[in-house]
């Protein structure tokens, strides 16, 4: 895709969502089942993933884990809005690598020590670019792409919860 088929793909919905702004408001879906054992079967849009323990947690290590879902999703996102952003701006990446780690301490999820939060205590995120842009053009490259990636965002700034369990006799 180019700049041009960019804009014109996107400027309608632009133009829409300065018109009628709620319009801009969409409600994303994540759907699970319980599974066989201690799993969840959660739908993507191309198949369905089975999650459960990490080796870390007395998992086998042949189910996905939730943790390196997350940083999946860090990773696509970043890697859909890096793409989306350099087209925009008529940077050329020819190829690249996306990575994200993120560090657990799993003494705080198995409720060894209850000082140790649950949770990643941090993630990196790393570009490996095949391209021959500037150092100013990689700048707002950098900058554009932490601004628009939407996991990105939700994960520097957080977001509140709400939760809700329903039981049935």
């Amino acid at each position: 895709m180019n700049t041009e088929t960019l804009k014109n793909l996107q400027a309608p919905l632009k133009e829409k969502y300065r018109e009628q702004p709620e319009s801009a408001v969409i409600t994303l879906k994540a759907e699970g089942k319980i599974g066989e054992g201690i799993s969840c079967n959660v739908a993507t849009a191309t198949a369905m993933v089975e999650a459960g323990l990490h080796p870390a947690t007395g998992g086998t290590g042949m189910l996905a884990c939730s943790g390196d879902m997350l940083l999946q999703a860090l990773v696509a996102c970043a890697g859909v809005t890096l793409q989306a952003v350099t087209t925009a701006i008529g940077v050329e990446i020819k190829g690249g690598k996306i990575t994200a780690e993120g560090d657990l301490d799993f003494k705080g999820t198995l409720g060894v020590s209850k000082e140790v939060p649950v949770g990643f205590k941090n993630i990196r995120l790393r570009f490996d670019l095949d391209s021959n842009a500037s150092d100013e053009q990689m700048a707002s490259v950098k900058k554009l792409t932490e601004r628009y990636c939407v996991v990105y965002q939700t994960l520097t700034k957080g977001v509140s919860i709400e939760t809700e369990y329903i039981t049935s006799i």
